[in-house]
């Protein structure tokens, strides 16, 4: 290994928490070296909990052709169902295993079990499936269904069981993050669902230190990603409507601890969400996974969860909602220091939605495979901001890794302006500052280079695949479609260039990017 792997290793590593270090190497050798004892509880006649699905889930599986669309790859199985298939990325068996298919609104009682039960049978052979996560997802899926359905099965209640107790063995303390927090709401499922004190237990502590931990004040989930924060709130909904329709079992404070923090998240889903019903794809955030903000609403207002209509604060992020334009910026650190998996190298990256239809936008995500797409995607020429010379302003590698990150050293906040500054480049010599200057019908960029790039800074400006190929003119770019001019103060050079917005995983659409190149200073105004 070359030292320059060394630093980046140990710049990642620094950041971990003492816990994650621990059951790293805690799991890493108990599951080599030792076998370690799961208990079996036989689980025999109990009465099914109350549930009602309440937010519908996509159809995944087609009993017909005996196939599977997950991530947009359709696969159909010939003979039987390998549920250790791989052959789409890790992401792809781990939505088999999910079992969200047991939920879709046109599946029967019969062909839900029926694949629960092929399932069963290979339970032996599982491989990604007996992960926590998935155990945990499927979990969550196999109770609403069950229960939706009234069924009481010995066999399938004793799997669950068993896989609730690998779990409990298995919670991802090595992970943390939204990981922990799905574990956490599962075990909740199971402990209701089983009337079990040992997953309640467990349960209660988790999301009572999870949630205190991963909620900010602003509401937002930590991981500062619409999309995860879509999902952990959905979640969360759903342990509330679970507590409320089995009330008789638990009468304690969970209930209004979890109304509480889905009050504060409902909040920030608002504040980020356009008035298009869309969120930026901001941080490993990407098209057709998580509920939509729409249908998250209804859920909540049906559960009578109010949103505290609190301002965005250490988030990191800002709104700028005018007549006929909305502005998403980008001025917080790279969080959470400890779990930043979902993190991209995007510091004073920026969207803008002109009547509700996108022109700059962040490019989202359409893999998680380790690859060269994945680093592409993560990277500071993928979002509205600047590079300088061939470094990223925060070091994202190996898929879900983040070394040196950049740091907000300077931030100045008024009524229509906004400054910041940031140190991922001070490692070169470089500080980065932009400001942010808007009115009814114009937007004011400011990038200032602390000293001379040699014209290796870089400004790259995003646009919506929907959005024409802009037209160049002297230092002027004109966007003919969307009624937008550009006009670029000191830039050296201006080239328009093609790329690949991603759509959804594994789909993308071709989309024209404004790159300028500058020496210290750049001046970028936006008439609308």
């Amino acid at each position: 290994m070359d030292f320059n792997k060394i630093k980046l290793l140990i710049n990642t590593v620094i950041h971990l928490r003492a816990i994650q270090i621990y059951y790293r190497f805690y799991y890493f050798t108990r599951n080599r070296l030792f076998r370690y004892n799961v208990e079996k509880r036989i689980i025999n006649d109990f009465n099914p909990i109350v549930w009602k699905n309440r937010i519908d889930y996509d159809n995944s599986y087609f009993k017909k052709e005996n196939s599977f669309t997950f991530l947009n790859i359709s696969h159909s199985f010939s003979d039987k169902i390998n549920w250790n298939s791989n052959q789409f990325g890790k992401l792809w068996t781990y939505n088999l295993n999910y079992f969200d298919f047991l939920n879709q609104e046109n599946i029967s009682k019969e062909t839900g079990l029926q694949l629960i039960q092929d399932f069963i049978k290979n339970d032996a052979l599982l491989k990604d499936g007996k992960e926590p996560y998935p155990i945990s997802l499927r979990g969550i899926n196999w109770v609403k269904f069950l229960s939706n359905n009234q069924v009481k099965d010995e066999l399938i209640n004793n799997t669950l069981y068993f896989h609730y107790c690998i779990l409990f063995k298995n919670l991802e303390y090595h992970l943390l993050g939204n990981h922990l927090l799905e574990n956490a709401f599962s075990l909740l499922f199971g402990a209701y669902y089983f009337q079990d004190e040992k997953l309640y237990n467990k349960s209660k502590n988790l999301l009572i230190s999870e949630l205190n931990e991963q909620v900010l004040k602003d509401g937002a989930h930590f991981e500062l990603s619409p999309m995860y924060h879509q999902i952990i709130l959905s979640r969360l909904l759903d342990g509330i409507q679970l507590i409320k329709l089995n009330s008789e079992w638990k009468k304690d404070d969970l209930l209004s601890f979890l109304e509480a923090k889905a009050s504060l998240m409902i909040s920030w889903l608002h504040n980020i969400t356009y008035k298009n019903g869309n969120i930026p794809m901001l941080n490993d955030a990407t098209f057709n996974i998580a509920p939509n903000s729409e249908n998250i609403f209804s859920y909540a207002k049906h559960l009578g969860i109010n949103s505290q209509n609190i301002p965005f604060s250490d988030s990191g992020y800002r709104k700028i909602n005018l007549n006929n334009y909305e502005l998403l910026l980008d001025i917080g650190n790279v969080g959470p220091d400890y779990q930043p998996g979902h993190a991209h190298s995007d510091t004073f990256n920026f969207e803008l939605i002109i009547d509700g239809n996108p022109i700059f936008v962040d490019t989202g995500i359409s893999t998680y495979e380790k690859n060269a797409i994945r680093q592409y995607e993560r990277a500071t020429s993928s979002h509205n901001t600047v590079k300088i010379g061939s470094k990223d302003q925060t070091q994202v590698w190996g898929g879900f890794r983040v070394a040196k990150r950049a740091k907000i050293t300077h931030l100045v906040e008024k009524s229509n302006l906004i400054e910041a500054s940031h140190d991922g480049y001070l490692s070169d010599g470089y500080k980065h500052t932009r400001s942010f200057l808007w009115g009814e019908k114009y937007l004011i960029l400011k990038d200032k280079i602390n000293r001379s790039t040699s014209n290796k800074a870089k400004a790259y400006f995003h646009l919506h695949f929907s959005v024409s190929k802009p037209l160049v003119d002297g230092n002027n770019v004109i966007i003919e479609s969307s009624g937008v001019s550009i006009e670029f103060e000191r830039a050296s050079n201006i080239c328009i260039e093609e790329y690949q917005l991603s759509v959804g995983f594994n789909k993308t659409n071709l989309a024209y990017k404004i790159v300028v190149l500058f020496d210290q200073t750049l001046k970028t105004k936006i008439s609308l």
